[in-house]
Order: structure tokens, then C-alpha cells, then sequence
């Protein structure tokens, strides 16, 4: 029928950083599936999460909105026990669930005839803000659990996934509960979440899939190569006594082995949709919440050339994967250079699937649709505001893009630094002071954004001086 609506497929992946796949650039790490997918789309090469780690763009992803507009712009810690953190400044206060009036894109798309699905991590505040509380008619292992916190062979302790057979996969085992949804929805249009906990630690792989990537590794040397670098104390008081420890060349064959087993899952994936014939008819889009874990706690990826990762305001915490496949409107293998941020997926997922904007939500974000038939997008401005230290040694931050420039505001010192991401895409070199005036032009569009929405700012920690 002309008029059947598309069904809707977002596949996130916890932590999977910018250079994690082979169609991104690795060559240690295997994805053969997931490059297909890409390649079968349109590949963004510019597109960033909006907050370097996960609750706050996972908020962003389902309201098309900025997570300091929506409230949620930390990682939420239900337990209490990691915030507020404390170093030279105290960490600003946030909202610690995805608000319940939000008209968010499960609950539109409910209201516009889609069954609703949501299959893995949630992140998104405690019960009384589940997915089914969201606008899910489903909801399969989204809890207020971050990782598995009891590893990724069964039994989990998940409240929202019964347990499996002792040992079997958490990888798998959400892969083989979407593919019974997506068998058993009839001819009713769907939107699924599928947000994988892989990659995120606990790192914790099959074992043949690791003896495969220790051999790989032996066999390109890079099991003689001293990956970690010790560095710098963190900035913070919980993390003082520690170090950072930077990741620089991608080895680790137990992250590897993960990402082969969630390739897998994704090609098994596809070939239900081929098999169902729903592949053509369906809008898949597949990313990641913040930059690869390079920095701490393992430090399992490297994100060269970006700088840092996980937690930090530098391209390696923000910058990710995306691709967004739907033949009926995307040309195959093409790559987009356009700037794109989490709060774009609303709008564009809408605008695919021929359905407008709603009225009750506003959202920061914009149609990719433009990018996605070739036409050009005039340069806009996106945000960043991460007023927290990161777990993995970063500093409060805000920070905006404009075409080729980036530039970040500390707020320890309210220092500046600016980058020409188009000929330092490392960023290491800090015109800040040899380009005032573009430095200038953007912090004022920067505090501009931030004063409108009214943006928290940390405040200084009386308690800093006497630790040091």
C-alpha cells in the first residue's frame, strides 16, 4: 500500500566510540555487518552525541532536545553515592529521570498508530519513569541500571529481563528478544529501540572471540606494543589518588571480541527484517550515546585521531558513529559532512516517516531530511553544556560548533580554547589567542544559548583548597 507508514528502528550502542568500526576507519576491530548497514545509508562524519556520556543523550535521543534544556546533562546516578562530585568546583545539580511530560518519540508515534518497543539499557531514572511509564508498550531490560552490573552472562540481576540459561549472552539474548518482536508485530507499523549495554564495561567477551582477536593481535605486533599511558592525577576529590590513563592504539581483545559478537547480533538482526520484508520499509538508525572509553576504568578504546573520549568536552567524548538507512529517500554510500547532534534524530525520524512535528514539543533539533537527499544545509550552531566533572578525568565544560570551528569554556577558570577542526581535527593546537575575534563571536553565541535556557553552572568548592 502507498500510504503504509515505515517502521522505525533506533539502534544504539553504549560507549562505542567514533573509530570503533571498520567502516569508520579501524583495522583491529571486525564489523562487517554493521558496515553493510552503513554503507547501505547515508554516513554521517560529523556527528556528535550531545553530551559526552549517556543519560543525557539518551533524553536527548527520545526529546529532540538538548539535555540542559531537558534538565538531565550527568550520567544518572540513582544510588546517590557519586554525586554531587567535588573537585576545584562542585558539580551543578540535574534532573534525574527522563521528565514524564515530555511528549517524547515513543509516546508520538504511539498516538500516531505505532506499537512501541523499547529492548535493552534505559538509563533514564528509576521505576516510575521505565519505558512503559514512557510511551512503550514493551519495554525488555530497560531499567535504571547503567551496565550489568553483574556481567554479560546470565544470570544478570536485570529486573526487567528474566534470566536466561546460565551463561548465555546479554548481547544476544537482546537481539533474540527484538527479533520475536519484530516477528510476531503482524502488519502494524513499529518503532523500536534497540539500545544495546555492549560496549559498556564490564568488558566481557566469549572466549573464542577473544582467542580470535589475541591472534589478530599477536599477528599485527600489537601485542608488543605498551597500549596505556599514565598521566595526569584526576581532578577530583573521590579520584585524586588515581591517574588518568590514556588508551593509544586500539588493542584491547576482549573489546574487540565484543564488538564482534554485537556485529553478529546486528547481521542476525538484519536478516530477520530481509527475511520479513521489512528491510526497505524501515528507517534504521545506529549510533552511539557519547565517545569511546579511552581515558579510565580499562580504558578499552582508542579514539585517534580524536582527542580523549568518554567524559571529556574534546572530539573523542562527543564525536560518534551515525548512519541513517531508508531507500526510499537515502542514496546508498554516501557520506555527509554536515554537523549533526542527538537532538536532529526526533525531528528527522519524524519527517521520514511523513509525520509532522508535534505542537506539545518543542524540540532543539532539526530534519536531516535536506542531508539525506543531497541538498545542502546552511551551518548552524550546535551546543554542548557538561557543567560536571567526567568519571574519566574531564573538566566542566560548554562548548558550541560553527562550521569548521570549536570552540570550549572551562568553567575552573573560564578559559577558552579554540579549534579549526578542519585542519586540527586532534585539537591540539588552541587559537584562542591568535583568533580573539572568532573566540569572541563564539562565546557570546555560547553564553547567549546558555543564559536563554537558563543553563546550571557549577559553584566553586570551599573544601578544594585544604586537599591539596
Amino acid at each position: 500500500m502507498a500510504d503504509k507508514k515505515a517502521n522505525i528502528l533506533m539502534i544504539l550502542i553504549d560507549d562505542m566510540g567514533w573509530k570503533d568500526l571498520g567502516a569508520c576507519g579501524s583495522s583491529f576491530y571486525e564489523s562487517p555487518n554493521i558496515d553493510r548497514l552503513m554503507h547501505s545509508g547515508m554516513m554521517f562524519d560529523n556527528a556528535y552525541a550531545s553530551c559526552p556520556v549517556c543519560s543525557p543523550s539518551r533524553a536527548s535521543l527520545l526529546t529532540g532536545k538538548y539535555p540542559a534544556t531537558v534538565g538531565v546533562t550527568d550520567w544518572i546516578d540513582t544510588s546517590g553515592e557519586c554525586h554531587p562530585v567535588k573537585g576545584y568546583l562542585v558539580d551543578a545539580p540535574y534532573i534525574k529521570h527522563l521528565p514524564l511530560e515530555e511528549y517524547n518519540l515513543a509516546r508520538c508515534l504511539k498516538d500516531n498508530g505505532y506499537r512501541t518497543y523499547h529492548v535493552g539499557k534505559w538509563h533514564l531514572g528509576t521505576a516510575e519513569y521505565y519505558p512503559d511509564k514512557q510511551g512503550f508498550d514493551v519495554n525488555i531490560g530497560g531499567c535504571h541500571l547503567g551496565h550489568p552490573h553483574q556481567g554479560y552472562f546470565s544470570p544478570y540481576a536485570i529486573e526487567t529481563l528474566p534470566d536466561g540459561p546460565e551463561g548465555e549472552y546479554l548481547t544476544d539474548r537482546l537481539t533474540d528478544e527484538a527479533i520475536k518482536l519484530i516477528k510476531a508485530n503482524g502488519d502494524a507499523p513499529f518503532f523500536m529501540d534497540l539500545w544495546h549495554y555492549t560496549v559498556h564495561t564490564p568488558c566481557q567477551a566469549k572466549e573464542e572471540d577473544i582467542a580470535y582477536f589475541r591472534a589478530k593481535a599477536a599477528a599485527m605486533g600489537l601485542d608488543r606494543i605498551d597500549p596505556l599511558v599514565e598521566c595526569e592525577h584526576f581532578p577530583t576529590e573521590h579520584k585524586k589518588h588515581l591517574r588518568v590513563t590514556r588508551r593509544i592504539v586500539q588493542s584491547d581483545v576482549v573489546y574487540a571480541a565484543m564488538i564482534k559478537n554485537l556485529d553478529d547480533n546486528i547481521g542476525r538482526l538484519l536478516s530477520t527484517l530481509e527475511e520479513e520484508g521489512r528491510l526497505d520499509d524501515t528507517i534504521i538508525v545506529f549510533t552511539s550515546d557519547n565517545g569511546g572509553l579511552s581515558t579510565a576504568e580499562g580504558s578499552p578504546t582508542c579514539n585517534h585521531p580524536a582527542r580523549e573520549g568518554k567524559g571529556w568536552s574534546y572530539e573523542g567524548g562527543i564525536r560518534v558513529p551515525l548512519a541513517i538507512i531508508y531507500p526510499p529517500v537515502v542514496q546508498a554510500g554516501v557520506h555527509s559532512q554536515v554537523p549533526t547532534s542527538s537532538p536532529d534524530i526526533y525531528p528527522t525520524v519524524l519527517d521520514l516517516a511523513g509525520l509532522d512535528l508535534q505542537p506539545q514539543q518543542h524540540v532543539d533539533g532539526i530534519s536531516l531530511r535536506p542531508a539525506l537527499e543531497g541538498r545542502a544545509m546552511e551551518d548552524r550552531p550546535l551546543f554542548w553544556h557538561y557543567p560536571h566533572y567526567g568519571n574519566q578525568g574531564g573538566r566542566p565544560a560548554s562548548s558550541v560548533r560553527l562550521g569548521r570551528w570549536k570552540l570550549i569554556e572551562f568553567f575552573e577558570d573560564m578559559h577558552l580554547e579554540l579549534y579549526d577542526l578542519e585542519t586540527d581535527p586532534s585539537e591540539m593546537t588552541n587559537l584562542a589567542a591568535s583568533h580573539k575575534a572568532k573566540a569572541g563571536e563564539l562565546r557570546e553565541l555560547l553564553h547567549q544559548w546558555r543564559d536563554g535556557i537558563n543553563a546550571r553552572i557549577p559553584e566553586r568548592n570551599p573544601g578544594w583548597e585544604g586537599l591539596n
